[in-house]
């Protein structure tokens, strides 16, 4: 008897926590690349801006735009489509890849920033 229909191992997560982490991480991209949380923790504000820092940390943003988009097509993805929707597995790998996926974009802000800093 399985734990749930179509997983393979006996254990079971709720499809719902790595949605969530999905979100929060799009939002944490989100408030920092657009938001200008990232600009203002690396570069400074007002009059303390460095703008050569902040063209810099710009050129982070745009590098980590196509990972986030990524991120977030494969998400849509995975809910949207019901072949992936209905088999649990596959629902988790991909959730799984999108959440790496928002990391990764995170990772090249943080990286960009501190570099646009230096």
């Amino acid at each position: 008897m399985e734990a749930m229909p179509g997983r393979s191992d006996s254990w079971w997560i709720s499809p719902a926590i790595p949605t969530i982490a999905n979100s929060v991480l799009a939002v944490l991209w989100l408030f920092s690349a657009v938001g200008g949380w990232g600009d203002t923790a690396f570069c400074g504000e007002d009059e303390q801006r460095d703008q050569r820092c902040g063209a810099a940390f710009d050129d982070a943003v745009r590098v980590s735009a196509p990972l986030a988009l990524l991120a977030a097509v494969i998400v849509v993805t995975a809910w949207s489509m019901p072949g992936v929707r209905r088999r649990p597995d596959r629902l988790d790998t991909l959730l799984a890849v999108a959440a790496v996926t928002w990391v990764l974009a995170e990772g090249v802000l943080f990286i960009g920033g501190y570099l646009a800093k230096s």
